[in-house]
């Protein structure tokens, strides 16, 4: 049996994917020409906080969340015509989540290399 570990499956999705750094996602918030997407669990939000003019959408629920018929997408609580810039603690998850969404046909994906650690080091307004 061969399973692929999940470092392996990280290097290769972030062959596929857009990776962008802290400071670019910053440039693109202020510019509010992306949606931030947090992809980590309730828990790591109460613990560290969140970032500001982010929208929560835990990992298990990411699929769910963004389809064309979902009231997140309906009520354009995020606009699919903007980046759709993915974090979570570090940026493993991320980088699977921006794979995922790729695989289901959104054109414009990115991760955060270094996730939530990386924003809140490049000043990105945290909520507590």
């Amino acid at each position: 049996m061969n399973i692929k570990s999940p470092q392996t499956l990280i290097l290769e999705a972030s062959q596929e994917i857009k990776t962008i750094s802290a400071e670019e996602a910053l440039e693109l918030s202020n510019d509010n020409v992306c949606n931030l997407i947090d992809l980590r669990e309730e828990g790591e939000l109460h613990n560290s906080g969140s970032i500001e003019n982010a929208t929560h959408i835990p990992r298990g629920l990411l699929e769910f969340s963004l389809n064309e018929n979902s009231p997140i997408i309906q009520n354009k609580i995020v606009d699919i015509d903007k980046e759709i810039v993915l974090f979570c603690a570090a940026g493993g998850r991320s980088a699977l989540a921006a794979k995922t969404l790729k695989d289901m046909g959104f054109k414009k994906v990115s991760h955060i290399e270094g996730g939530f650690g990386a924003m809140q080091q490049r000043g990105f307004k945290i909520k507590k």
